[in-house]
């Protein structure tokens, strides 16, 4: 009577059968489910603001109450991320291709020089007029306009990083790919992008460092005399600069903070963490990364739930990727054949920009702008390439010694990622009114005072790859250097310079080209009443565009990617194959 009633004979207790199946949904659960329902919330309460419909006069000023910020906040992160997945979707595709096809790497990676070299207000001049006359009347024109914009600032990078580690993929995971008869989808879903998903996190994170860079031009765009404006923390904090109202840049400066600190915590950290999973090495290092986020995502079922529902995806993705070909193509190709197909597409290829030559010239004449104005712009652009020289300079002889310290060490790792991460991503523009007032104040000329200026947003490229490139160098390799005893100068001779070459590279190319890129908003800087003009083409292309000069903005972009194209062609171009042929691991 009294005791514990005992189950019925041939069947298991309770607790018994539920230890023979998977655990109900805990709290883990639920958190995460609350949290994504937050933010799926949040992203359409928000969004909707992005299709009302708006006249000229509606979008030309923004206000400054420090309430607001939040929505703000929420704004400026929806634009980085739509910008991100499309720099995503266009790297994957771009340097793909480029890396697999000859004739086209001949064509994509030049236009990739030159379409880095370009600056965002270019790219703005175009985005606004196309975007709003095909967006009449909505909002929603401007806001694709400013993705666009910050598109162009996250998306050369990633590309050149992806682009670099699918053409330095091991040999022989290329040829396992063809010897268990892979097709051309399936090497690169198993074993191109699992290669370059180490370095594809770190460029992408140092991308979206970026995009913060030139919030402000694309949320606060001067167009040919006329303003645009945007409701986020760029146009907050433009708008707090041009007041000179410095308790209003406060609070921008510390709502960035929190955003990019918050950004790194809940979204890079857990991605570089997983991606130490493609870590290609022999042996299990003795520390890993590690993240909060992550480790708690993985208590929960939710993954694994969405990992099974996503399996008819992933077995359709495969049959569909079958009418791509088997990875077998043969190593020895038909020469007279190649050489024909060669002439044919460099006829088209020379033709094509025969006729954008023609049809700029002709552009220039109608507008009584003939070849003499690009003499100014070419002597401009000396001055800026001396910047773009001494900055990539000390950058290299600062940052990798610091950056192979940190990737080297998973520690340290962990204690100094999310301080590099917040610094990159940080937008310095933010502090130019700072750099305004010191420069003043000492007398240090801009054109000197540019340099600091632009070695803020585009040094940080060259740490980040050097940390990447550091963090890929296999365990096993680094043990056998211990083994040996191999330390200091022929430690760095042997295994640190051919371990991240590679990545320094695409952290050179890209710190170059961002240096460039820099220069518009680093040559001329302004505070309240008070404006620093420099000696330079950044400077040039930067008041052709607030003119709406497009002559003298065509010249100066024109210009610029001459000299960023020339420079990639002669120096970084042959670091390149130099990486390809002697240093890939």
């Amino acid at each position: 009577m009294g005791g514990v009633p005992r189950p019925p004979a041939g069947r298991a207790s309770l607790p018994a059968r539920m230890a023979g199946r998977p655990a109900g949904f805990s709290w883990v659960d639920a958190v995460v489910a609350a949290a994504l329902l937050a933010v799926l919330y949040v992203v359409i309460r928000v969004g909707r603001g992005t299709t009302v419909s708006f006249t000229p006069a509606e979008v030309s000023t923004i206000g400054t109450d420090p309430a607001k910020l939040p929505y703000y906040a929420v704004r400026s992160l929806l634009r980085m991320y739509a910008a991100l997945a499309l720099s995503l979707v266009f790297t994957l595709v771009w340097a793909y291709a480029a890396a697999h096809s000859r004739r086209a790497e001949r064509v994509l990676i030049p236009a990739l020089d030159i379409l880095q070299s370009v600056p965002v207000p270019a790219f703005l001049a175009v985005a606004v007029t196309g975007f709003v006359g095909l967006f009449p009347g909505s909002l929603f024109g401007l806001e694709c306009a400013a993705v666009f914009a910050i598109f162009t600032s996250q998306a050369w990078n990633m590309t050149f990083a992806f682009y670099h580690s699918l053409i330095t993929t091991p040999r022989e995971l290329v040829e396992l790919s063809r010897s268990v008869g892979f097709t051309r989808w399936m090497r690169f879903w198993k074993v191109e992008l699992p290669s370059g998903a180490i370095p594809l996190v770190w460029n992408g994170m140092m991308s979206f460092g970026g995009g913060w860079f030139f919030l402000v031009a694309s949320e606060l765009i001067s167009v040919s005399n006329r303003e645009y404006t945007l409701p986020g923390v760029g146009s907050y904090a433009g708008a707090a600069i041009a007041a000179g109202n410095l308790g209003d840049m406060a609070w921008a400066v510390l709502t960035m903070a929190i955003m990019v600190i918050g950004v790194n915590f809940l979204f890079w950290r857990p991605l570089v963490a997983w991606a130490e999973r493609f870590k290609v090495e022999q042996s299990e290092a003795a520390q890993t990364q590690h993240s909060l986020v992550l480790d708690f995502l993985r208590r929960s079922r939710w993954p694994r739930l969405l990992g099974r529902t996503l399996v008819p995806v992933r077995d359709l993705a495969g049959r569909l990727g079958r009418v791509f070909g088997m990875d077998d193509r043969p190593l020895q190709i038909d020469t007279r054949r190649r050489r024909t197909g060669d002439v044919v597409f460099a006829l088209v290829v020379i033709a094509l920009i025969a006729w954008g030559l023609v049809s700029l010239a002709g552009y220039l004449a109608g507008r009584q702008a003939g070849l003499s104005v690009f003499v100014e712009p070419i002597l401009l652009g000396l001055a800026t390439l001396a910047r773009v020289v001494v900055l990539v300079v000390l950058a290299t002889l600062v940052w990798v010694p610091i950056g192979v310290k940190i990737g080297l060490s998973p520690r340290l790792t962990r204690i100094a990622q999310p301080t590099v991460q917040v610094l990159a991503g940080f937008p310095a523009n933010f502090l130019f009114p700072l750099a305004t007032w010191l420069f003043l104040k000492t007398g240090v000329s801009i054109d000197l005072g540019g340099i600091l200026l632009m070695a803020l947003g585009a040094q940080w490229y060259i740490l980040f790859n050097a940390i990447a490139g550091a963090m890929a160098i296999p365990t096993d390799l680094r043990e056998a250097m211990d083994n040996l005893g191999v330390y200091g100068r022929q430690r760095w001779k042997h295994l640190i310079i051919p371990g991240i070459f590679p990545a320094y590279i695409t952290g050179g190319i890209t710190a170059s080209g961002g240096a460039w890129n820099a220069s518009i908003v680093s040559e001329v800087v302004t505070f309240g009443g008070t404006t620093l003009t420099a000696t330079g083409l950044g400077a040039y292309i930067a008041q052709a565009t607030q003119t709406g000069d497009y002559p003298h903005l065509i010249a100066g972009v024109t210009v610029m990617s001459l000299y960023v194209v020339g420079l990639n062609r002669l120096f970084w171009r042959r670091l390149y194959k130099l990486a390809e042929t002697r240093y890939a691991l």
